[in-house]
């Protein structure tokens, strides 16, 4: 064991795997076709890359399917008294990349991309990248673009894409080949990826569309077909689990500032003025945490997984009178998912969406009429305004940042290039900073939530000084 120095400086030392409790490092398997096809039904191929004179053989962007894996955990406490995090040790994820056998011949490729769900910056990207690695890098000529989500297998014929008609995509916001919500039926999905002779399936989609990934791929699987089915996990609130961020979230942060700096100016412009803003955020509050960090002019950020309340000591309303006594003003960040248990709901307003989902009440609308009945009660005739933002649908719209370009396309890449490699039934994903093929089964069950134990949470009180909202 490590030993600490006067200080807690930790002296520098050899650690032994035994050490650290990973002596066995479990390898989470991700599907092949080897699994259910037999091999002597499977074509392998050398890599055309190998003869692109920009990848030789030799260089260290060729990596074997066994040697190259990236633990999930990468934190560990040396001095043995604690185990944080308290999961994943000895687990590792097989490194993204290139293979030097291909289990496709790329003129005999047909691939489908499909977008499902909500829009979020950098769909485009991907759907453009995985075209032009497809075509420039293998050299697939036949890439099929399904319209409207999941039910655009079965009702609408697939659009052939193509580099040139792509060219332009990475610049613009939403989703070129559409997307809708719902829709699926699994059966005829399949039927329609058979009847089509697709080999490759792209899935670009949140939660949702990953536990319909599952199902198409066990599908595929119990039906014995030679198709590579691969997920692109997205979604702008970042909640999707196992990676380390959804692509076009970074995007969603960086927009949401110019809804959080017009709240905090029409505040400071008025007497005892608030702004109020809602962000993103069904089930986490991601964006409004990060953004009210980027920030530093919200005063309060209320998140799905730390409960608040209004009235009494501690609550909100009391927060908000303080900082309006001391600054004349005050900002509030809302995630959508927020105080929902606080919102009167009719019995007609419980339901779910096509995808399952609960349909949230507008919590910003139900907070800003709260304000006002507060401070007419506690303060009648006295000045008072909340100017209220929603920016939502401009913030999940827009293009995407360069840092999410990058991040879409890096993604898109790693997917080709384990769909070729007859790897099935996987995300591909960054993990610690290294992108991986982690089982698609794994990420749809698998849920990112804002640890309020966490230090982003702490630092997020701190600069707000916001109470904890803890009844006591």
């Amino acid at each position: 064991m490590a030993e600490e120095k006067e200080g807690g400086e930790i002296e520098e030392s050899v650690i032994e795997l035994e050490k650290l409790s990973i002596s066995k490092i479990k390898i989470k398997k991700v599907g092949h076709l080897r699994d259910f096809i037999p091999i002597s039904q499977l074509k392998t191929v050398t890599n055309p890359l190998q003869n692109n004179p920009n990848y030789r053989p030799t260089d260290a962007f060729y990596i074997s399917p066994s040697s190259d894996i990236l633990l999930k955990q990468v934190l560990y406490d040396l001095s043995g008294t604690n185990q944080y995090p308290p999961y994943g040790y000895g687990f590792a994820y097989h490194r993204a990349g290139p293979r030097k056998l291909v289990y496709f011949d790329p003129d005999e490729v047909k691939a489908a991309i499909v977008t499902c769900g909500g829009l979020c910056p950098g769909i485009n990207t991907v759907i453009r990248e995985i075209v032009v690695g497809l075509s420039d890098l293998y050299g697939v000529g036949q890439i099929f673009g399904i319209s409207s989500g999941y039910r655009g297998f079965y009702s609408f014929d697939p659009v052939l894409l193509t580099t040139k008609m792509v060219h332009n995509w990475h610049k613009q916001g939403g989703t070129a080949l559409e997307t809708s919500r719902g829709g699926f039926d699994l059966s005829r999905i399949v039927d329609s990826i058979e009847h089509h002779g697709f080999n490759h399936v792209y899935i670009i989609g949140g939660d949702g569309t990953m536990r319909g990934a599952v199902k198409i791929y066990e599908e595929i699987c119990r039906r014995k077909l030679n198709v590579a089915v691969a997920g692109i996990p997205k979604t702008v609130d970042n909640d999707v689990g196992v990676i380390d961020q959804s692509f076009g979230f970074q995007t969603a942060v960086e927009s949401a500032q110019q809804a959080i700096n017009a709240a905090h100016v029409e505040a400071e412009s008025a007497v005892n003025g608030i702004g109020l803003v809602k962000l993103m955020g069904r089930s986490t509050g991601h964006i409004a945490l990060h953004a009210t960090l980027s920030s530093r002019d919200v005063d309060c950020c209320l998140i799905p997984e730390n409960e608040f309340f209004l009235q009494g000591k501690g609550g909100l309303l009391e927060f908000l009178e303080r900082r309006l006594k001391e600054i004349g003003h005050a900002v509030v960040v809302v995630a959508e998912g927020a105080g929902q248990e606080l919102i009167p709901r009719t019995e007609e307003e419980q339901q779910q969406d096509e995808s399952g989902n609960p349909v949230f009440l507008d919590v910003g609308v139900w907070l800003k009429s709260e304000l006002n009945k507060w401070w007419k009660r506690d303060h009648p005739g006295e000045l008072f305004t909340v100017k209220y933002i929603d920016p939502t649908y401009m913030i999940r719209a827009v293009p995407a940042n360069a840092t999410d370009n990058m991040y879409c396309t890096l993604l898109a890449h790693s997917a080709i290039h384990g769909a070729m490699a007859g790897y099935t039934g996987f995300v591909a994903g960054r993990v610690n900073g290294t992108y991986a093929y982690i089982p698609v089964k794994e990420v749809a069950e698998t849920k990112n939530m804002v640890d309020t134990m966490d230090h982003k949470w702490a630092w997020v009180r701190s600069i707000t000084n916001q109470p904890d909202f803890q009844n006591t």
